[in-house]
């Protein structure tokens, strides 16, 4: 049976009925809880919050966590039984020991059905790469501490890593955590740049320098910086994404307990690389939606447009734009479900061995996809997709979108060089003769 759209490509293969090993039954669950509040609480929000720029409602946030929908995604691919409902399921009435990346990628997918970025992120962007790292590397009295009020939407939570100077060169950080002289707490001085949710957060989960110089890998640590004295936010307007709570952050002095040291001092580095590989797939899982926007909208209206006597889909010349657009869709929609997969199928360590550089890969095709699908779904229609509000309204905002996924994560560039550089990495280490 079908779900969904009709439209084709506007929806993933599972959805127009056709078999598939990686979904059952409670993917499918999830898929209708998960669109059904969509369409309820967040599908005709996105114009008025971005063009107004305003913030994402608190109420939307606060339903989202009551709903279920927080405690999934800041967990992603794994739910602790702790954290599930008295049923021991989580939400769309999935049994927690079932959920899996393809539960975290549908419901990531279905929360930018309305073709926003920054509805999306200003509501969990944050939460899904600033939570992952307290409870995969926090003690226990920091877990118990500080996720039951983040889970229950009391308190929101971000990733503050990037810097003016350094972005996806992380090891070039500055901002410096100094230990107190009764050694109680890390005194805490810098600038974190393009921050997402930062004006929104209570707590930022912040890549600080605890020793050496910026360029050392060693010396930099993981920090829970509560938003305290000494905190300092500004919002950023971005080109898009205004609801999305792009924020400058600067620390004075700013006292943060000892105990909120997430993981082993000096040894965060690597955490830092670990964490990026769910956010780059997460950023992929969102592209994929948006470029799936972009040809529902297109095809519809090249179905009703008549430009000199026709329509627009009897021109061989726009057939063609839809046949290119399809296959990078459907294509990378293999890519991501064979990641997806073994992610779920290999132990952590190895996952994050073995599929980085392709997941790095992934990302990058992923920006030039939606790039190359906006463009074209654009051409099709002309001026109105040139025109904010009105029928091409979700493709223009895409297409203003576009650079928030190529550049966060890991740009492109920096994307493609690092993917292959894994890929030979892990082939020499397998004794491949280069």
């Amino acid at each position: 049976m079908t779900f969904g759209s009709l439209v084709p490509f506007a929806e993933p293969a599972h959805c127009r009925d056709l078999p598939s090993p990686y979904y059952n039954e409670s993917h499918d669950r999830l898929r209708k809880a998960a669109r059904e509040w969509a369409e309820e609480h967040i599908m005709d929000v996105a114009y008025e919050w971005e063009e107004e720029k305003k913030s994402v409602d608190p109420a939307v946030y606060q339903q989202a966590a009551k709903d279920g929908i927080v405690t999934c995604l800041a967990f992603g691919t794994k739910i602790p039984k702790k954290w599930a409902k008295p049923d021991g399921t989580v939400f769309g009435g999935v049994k927690v020991e079932e959920w899996d990346g393809f539960h975290d990628a549908i419901l990531i997918d279905e929360l930018h059905r309305n073709g926003s970025l920054g509805v999306g992120q200003g509501l969990f962007g944050g939460l899904q790469i600033g939570c992952p790292p307290i409870y995969h590397f926090g003690s226990q009295e920091l877990q118990d501490r500080v996720l039951p009020d983040i889970l229950s939407g009391k308190k929101r939570v971000c990733l503050a890593i990037t810097e003016p100077n350094a972005g996806s060169d992380v090891k070039n950080l500055s901002t410096e955590a100094k230990l107190s002289e009764d050694g109680k707490h890390f005194i805490v001085n810098g600038t974190k740049k393009w921050i997402t949710n930062g004006i929104y957060s209570d707590y930022f989960t912040a890549a600080v320098r605890t020793s050496g110089k910026a360029g050392d890998t060693h010396g930099i640590s993981f920090l829970l910086i509560p938003n305290t004295e000494g905190v300092t936010r500004r919002r950023m307007y971005m080109s898009g994404q205004h609801c999305a709570g792009t924020t400058f952050l600067s620390f004075e002095d700013v006292k943060v307990p000892v105990e909120n040291l997430i993981g082993e001092k000096d040894k965060g580095f690597k955490m830092i690389m670990t964490n990026f590989a769910h956010e780059r797939l997460m950023i992929v899982l969102v592209a994929q939606r948006l470029t799936r926007v972009c040809m529902e909208d297109a095809m519809s209206y090249a179905h009703r447009r008549v430009v000199f006597g026709k329509k627009l889909i009897e021109s061989e010349v726009i057939r063609n734009k839809f046949a290119h657009m399809a296959r990078v869709i459907e294509s990378q929609q293999a890519w991501i479900e064979a990641i997806v997969y073994a992610i779920d199928n290999l132990p952590k360590e190895e996952a994050n061995r073995r599929l980085g550089g392709t997941t790095a890969l992934l990302k990058a095709h992923a920006s030039i996809c939606l790039e190359l699908v906006a463009r074209e779904a654009v051409q099709i229609l002309g001026g109105i997709a040139h025109t904010r509000g009105g029928v091409g309204e979700r493709i223009e905002r895409i297409r203003r979108d576009v650079k928030g996924v190529a550049i966060p994560g890991g740009s492109e560039e920096i994307m493609l060089d690092n993917g292959i550089r894994q890929e030979v990495k892990l082939a020499l280490g397998l004794g491949a003769k280069l």
